[in-house]
């Protein structure tokens, strides 16, 4: 059973170019898609999902009877999160911004006074300048990333992948 989340490259507006702007969790009885409305609901879910599974009851007014609320396709990029990630202290914001090669996402956090986290280094430091966060720790912090599902990349992306390849170059 697979927790995902659906990535789109989005326009300017505030949010950042290749921002996850579906949440989305498979049911572990019928395994059609549900989409999750928030990021904190999502990381909730993921949170304690190995222990308490997701599905489709646990979604308001839903059953396995309904239709999927989203099918698994190539009409976006979907990546795959691990399960039982810590959920983002309150007050931060977690953030994963597709790399313009479709390789992989980078992780980071926004801590409440808007400074940007890159690394568990950088989260420790942090935590040891600002006492009032004494009630974290740098375990409270995940910077595992949602693996890219490459049959999902599109196929421009993926066709110029494949030449590079075959032809010795780098990318």
């Amino acid at each position: 059973m697979k927790v995902k989340a659906q990535k789109t490259p989005m326009k300017r507006s505030g949010v950042p170019r290749n921002s996850i702007n579906v949440w989305s969790v498979q049911c572990g009885n019928c395994l059609k898609w549900r989409t999750i409305p928030t990021q904190e609901e999502y990381e909730e879910i993921r949170r304690k999902f190995v222990e308490d599974p997701f599905v489709c009851s646990k979604k308001s007014n839903t059953s396995c009877n309904d239709p999927a609320d989203m099918e698994y396709d190539n009409s976006r990029v979907w990546v795959v999160d691990k399960p039982n990630l810590p959920k983002t202290p309150p007050g931060f914001h977690r953030g994963l911004v597709l790399r313009k090669d479709f390789s992989k996402l980078d992780c980071y956090y926004i801590t409440p006074n808007g400074r940007k986290l890159r690394a568990g280094t950088e989260v420790a430091s942090f935590l040891k300048e600002n006492p009032e966060y004494k009630d974290l720790t740098t375990s409270d912090f995940s910077f595992s990333v949602p693996k890219v599902m490459l049959d999902t990349i599109p196929r421009d992306v993926a066709n110029v992948e494949a030449k590079v390849e075959s032809s010795g170059g780098s990318k």
